[in-house]
């Protein structure tokens, strides 16, 4: 059976879990509304991506 052969520090260890923190969602601001939405995404409020119409807008 595979034991450890020293104890790993706390230190050691929770900089090896530095990276598995989440980030921030990254925001970009629409060229057409100004509005702030998610990169790689459709905004659902024009329904549009990549200045195509892919939805039809949301009626409010």
């Amino acid at each position: 059976m595979a034991v450890p052969k020293r104890k790993v520090s706390p230190s050691r260890r929770n900089m090896r879990r530095s990276h598995d923190s989440l980030g921030s969602n990254p925001h970009v601001e629409d060229k057409d509304t100004g509005e702030l939405r998610r990169s790689h995404h459709i905004d659902l409020k024009t329904g549009t991506y990549r200045g195509r119409q892919v939805l039809t807008p949301k009626e409010d």
